[in-house]
């Protein structure tokens, strides 16, 4: 395990967060998708001008992991609408959680999804959910050793291209 520091992103890192989203996604994913689909929807999702608003929004929290002083990971929490199948409200997603390749299992993961849980918890939500490739073994073993477990289902577009992903749920708090 490597030291691990991780701080809230600001609206002057959109250049980052864009370069950072756009490769760790290829790298998740990129083997597992067409090249123009992969393509596409990356040219889509991480221009600096859509993290800029996406950073600018006030239902977002971007949270940047460092390690040896370099961008590791980030994530995404969005207060936002869930989906029905997340019954205990209020309710926040992590609508994005990715690290480089280069520092899959060095616990950069961890320090990210407890610093996300927290959040949440000093948040007053009651459920913190996300939404993951049903293909994607890695994630799916580590969300549920997060404690996360699936309660429904939705499609993901990358380009063309409609995935079904799982939407998966984690409880905050219990009700007395």
């Amino acid at each position: 395990m490597v030291d691990i520091a991780i701080r809230q992103a600001s609206v002057e890192e959109a250049a980052l967060l864009a370069e950072l989203g756009a490769r760790t996604f290829s790298e998740a994913f990129g083997a597992l998708n067409q090249p123009a689909d992969l393509a596409a929807y990356l040219t889509a999702s991480f221009t600096v001008e859509r993290l800029a608003a996406e950073l600018a929004d006030t239902r977002s929290t971007f949270l940047i992991a460092f390690s040896q002083g370099e961008p590791a990971g980030y994530a995404k929490l969005y207060a936002g609408q869930a989906p029905d199948c997340i019954t205990a409200r209020p309710a926040i997603e992590l609508a994005r959680f990715y690290s480089l390749k280069q520092w899959w299992g060095q616990g950069v993961g961890a320090a990210l999804m407890k610093k996300c849980v927290e959040l949440a918890q000093r948040g007053e939500f009651a459920t913190i959910w996300l939404s993951s490739w049903k293909i994607n073994d890695r994630a799916n073993t580590f969300y549920r050793h997060w404690q996360f477990k699936e309660v429904g289902e939705k499609t993901f577009v990358v380009g063309t291209d409609a995935q079904e992903d799982f939407i998966m749920a984690r409880a905050l708090r219990t009700e007395n």
